[in-house]
């Protein structure tokens, strides 16, 4: 059994002595305002948005570039090196190595995240980003680029652990949905700039270097931000850390309308009183009672979001669009960079919408196109022919591209940055994460061979199928976090938990 230190041990209990003192002291001096009436300082607001964003565009660029890249390091003229001949395999390893890094990196957050912090893994993650950019600008052979492969997938597996929590646990209530959707249009974004990295390079000699060498700039940008901006007050206060130290943060974070000191002071106080003193947390905390909804809820989202048929799609899309006459051969870099701005338009759309209609609208609406999308996909492929199945793959592909921008794409992210208890914020999340990359990873691994066994009709079926299961999930157990704050959706699962 684990014993804590004296210096722990007091500071549990001073944690705790303020916590009675503020249940004991008159409700009205602790109201904390209504996140509707805080002014919000949209300065400080998009800066504390914009570096956790760029580690997400920096996951994005790797999706974009590596298309790009592959070709450039398998091409005799371009690639610059004598071992370019690589097999399917080794192929396949240099875009799967990457992969298995995010979910070593999950690993990794689950069980260092709440320990280093949300702006320290930030830090982490810059690091491994641009080292691994260096390694693989310099990489002298194979087994170093997939090293360096390896080392910038660990940097997306903390990335997309800490980004979306640091977030949410600093941004006003009334924006936090808009900024952590916002995330997911730098990673759309991140693609396309990765798409237009391929078209730039993708001719010259070494190109590939030049693609992967590109993310050491964003790297720095997010190292150096992220050494500027204050820690999570929230997981500063999990942590034990002193009430003062959680207020200066709240001051630094809210910027220009941290004027209102009585305003700090009851932001702190409420965030006292309303979440658990530090614990030791593990996994029977993660899977206990009053825990095990919300992690179910995220999970499912990640799922979801990664079997429901976008690896598939997205591999045809090329081919869609050649056959109803847009590309050749020679174009499909410029196709996939049209794909990717529409995607990025489409992420606009659900950001703009996001704190105006709500979380659960927009999953209900985008799922059920999603679904209507794949319908019409899978018909085309045997039930419509010519000219007719052509076009009605087309526009299959860009209304399924429509309803996932707006609905699984950011939407999930968004839901699993806000959803979990503080207590167990940090493992809860990358524990969805898991889920996401894992289910990435199974997906991937079995679509060829579905593929080829069922045939692409059969498998877009299969997927409009899994679909509409999520679409029942969805309504039975995603509640509308729009406009709550994180420790009045913490309380909601508190109450549903009593009503059971």
């Amino acid at each position: 059994m684990r014993h804590a230190s004296p210096t722990a041990r007091r500071d549990t209990l001073a944690r705790a002595e303020e916590r009675d003192s503020l249940l004991e002291a008159p409700q009205a001096e602790n109201e904390s305002p209504s996140p509707a009436t805080r002014e919000v300082d949209w300065l400080m607001t998009f800066l504390v948005f914009v570096f956790p964003a760029v580690g997400g565009l920096l996951f994005g660029y790797d999706i974009g570039a590596t298309s790009g890249a592959l070709v450039s390091i398998t091409s005799e003229r371009t690639s610059g090196t004598d071992w370019y001949s690589l097999s399917p395999f080794l192929s396949g390893l240099v875009v799967s190595s990457s992969l298995f890094g995010a979910l070593a990196g999950s690993v990794g957050a689950f069980i260092f995240g709440d320990k280093l912090g949300r702006r320290r893994e930030l830090m982490l993650a810059a690091c491994l980003y641009g080292a691994s950019a260096i390694l693989l600008y310099l990489a002298p052979n194979y087994p170093t680029l997939l090293t360096g492969r390896v080392m910038y997938g660990l940097g997306i597996g903390f990335a997309m652990h800490a980004a979306p929590a640091y977030i949410a646990e600093t941004a006003p209530a009334s924006v936090r949905g808009l900024l952590i959707s916002c995330k997911e249009g730098f990673i759309v974004g991140g693609i396309l700039l990765g798409y237009l990295a391929s078209a730039l390079w993708v001719g010259e000699t070494g190109g590939w270097r030049y693609m992967y060498g590109a993310a050491l700039p964003p790297a720095l940008i997010v190292f150096a931000g992220m050494a500027w901006l204050p820690e999570s007050p929230r997981w500063l206060l999990l942590s034990g850390a002193t009430r003062d130290r959680a207020e200066g943060a709240v001051r630094r974070a809210w910027g220009a309308s941290a004027s209102d000191e009585q305003a700090v002071r009851q932001e702190v106080a409420k965030m006292l009183r309303d979440n658990p003193a530090p614990s030791a947390g593990g996994l029977g905390a993660l899977f206990s009672k009053g825990n095990i909804r919300p992690l179910l809820v995220g999970s499912s989202l990640m799922l979801f979001q990664q079997i429901t048929g976008q690896p598939s799609v997205l591999y045809y899309a090329a081919k869609i669009f050649k056959d109803a006459g847009f590309a050749s051969d020679a174009d499909a870099t410029r196709v996939s960079v049209v794909l990717g701005f529409f995607k990025l338009v489409m992420t606009g759309v659900a950001v703009a919408t996001v704190d105006k209609l709500g979380r659960r609208p927009l999953l209900l609406g985008g799922v059920t196109g999603l679904v209507l999308s794949l319908l019409a996909l899978s018909g085309a492929q045997g039930l419509v022919k010519g000219d007719t199945a052509t076009w009605v793959s087309v526009v299959g592909l860009l209304a399924y591209t429509a309803s996932y921008q707006v609905s699984f794409g950011p939407i999930s992210w968004l839901i699993v940055g806000e959803i979990f208890p503080l207590s167990v914020r940090g493992q809860a999340a990358a524990f969805a994460t898991f889920t996401n990359f894992g289910s990435n990873f199974l997906v991937s691994l079995a679509l060829p061979t579905l593929q080829d066994k069922a045939g692409l009709g059969a498998t877009y079926l299969l997927f409009a199928g899994i679909g509409v299961v999520s679409l029942a999930s969805i309504y039975l157990t995603i509640p509308e976090t729009k406009g709550k704050t994180l420790e009045e959706i913490e309380a909601l699962w508190a109450e549903e938990d009593k009503g059971i």
